[in-house]
């Protein structure tokens, strides 16, 4: 390899000198042309010779599934097992697949984004708190890992907007990885799982809004489930709520025991219009919520942080 690049770099010392020609006296050039492509075809040809003995040289076959040395095989002894999905992951597929069977199209959501997408676009103000270095975490180039699925909220409507010239609504779900500037306890993590849902049609309403949310939940924690909302505050929904159900008798819930499961409401004009959605014709609305809180309802976990532990004892719990 030392002499190939040692070759390489003369070829290219060639070639630029070959570049003076132009510079010699008309007499003096065809000399100069000839010695230079005679050194040139030197070259060449040691490089081919060069290339020619690299392909004949023997290498030896690697296994890169080798547990330990190089093509060592795996003692008799050595312990292993299948590996699973993560529960959050299976959990997430069963959320998707819910909303899914209520005619709802999934889109991913990405893990890193920009201030447009995650700020501007869902009418959030410029002094909002949330744009602070405190909340949100930021790349050294300015890049935002998304603090939530609504960063795809813009997009989706921008995409799914010929539904609504076809006299269609656009019905869309997007789970996803968020991520927050804050401590961690029990209840809270700085990196966990979401899932938005946006609708958006000419005669939507609220109503509707909350019995896809009541069904969804009813669904996943098999049960009637009485729900309750009260009134909120984001940017990018007017009016807001806070969508409380009713804790699931399995985990112990009584009645009038209810629990805030995630943020919706009706939303806002602004947003519509920057997706080129006329609000007059067209309304719609929107909710997110996390993923991880619902598992560990269904499963009666008391701490978010064991998802991202790494803690196979915790894991193998869910085989």
């Amino acid at each position: 390899m030392v002499e190939m690049d040692e070759l390489k770099k003369e070829l290219k010392k060639i070639n630029t000198e070959a570049g003076k020609i132009r510079d010699l006296p008309v007499a003096e050039r065809a000399e100069f042309g000839r010695k230079i492509n005679e050194r040139r075809t030197e070259i060449l040809k040691k490089i081919a010779e060069a290339e020619k003995a690299l392909l004949d040289v023997e290498v030896e076959e690697i296994d890169v599934t080798a547990w330990s040395g190089v093509n060592e095989k795996m003692p008799e002894f050595y312990p292993t097992e299948m590996g699973s999905a993560h529960p959050l992951m299976t959990e997430l597929d069963r959320v998707v697949s819910i909303y899914q069977m209520m005619g709802f199209n999934v889109v991913e959501s990405r893990q890193l984004d920009d201030e447009y997408h995650m700020f501007d676009s869902l009418n959030f103000a410029k002094e909002h708190p949330a744009r602070d270095g405190y909340d949100t975490f930021r790349t050294e180039e300015g890049l935002i890992p998304p603090a939530h699925t609504s960063t795809m909220q813009h997009r989706v409507l921008k995409q799914y907007k010929k539904n609504l010239d076809e006299g269609k609504a656009i019905a869309v779900v997007v789970p996803g990885r968020v991520f927050r500037n804050e401590d961690t306890d029990a209840t809270h993590e700085h990196t966990f799982y979401q899932c938005e849902g946006v609708y958006v049609s000419s005669d939507c309403n609220m109503g509707q809004m909350l019995g896809i949310l009541r069904e969804f939940f009813e669904k996943y924690y098999e049960q009637k489930l009485n729900i309750r909302t009260q009134p909120g505050y984001f940017p990018f929904t007017e009016p807001s709520l806070e969508f409380m159900i009713e804790k699931p008798k399995s985990l112990g819930g009584k009645r009038g025991d209810f629990l805030e499961m995630l943020g919706c409401g009706m939303i806002h004009p602004n947003v519509l219009k920057m997706a080129g959605i006329d609000p007059e014709k067209d309304h719609g609305f929107a909710w997110g919520g996390g993923i991880d809180r619902l598992v560990m309802l269904r499963y009666g976990l008391n701490d978010v942080r064991d998802f991202e532990s790494g803690n196979l004892n915790f894991l193998r719990a869910f085989n």
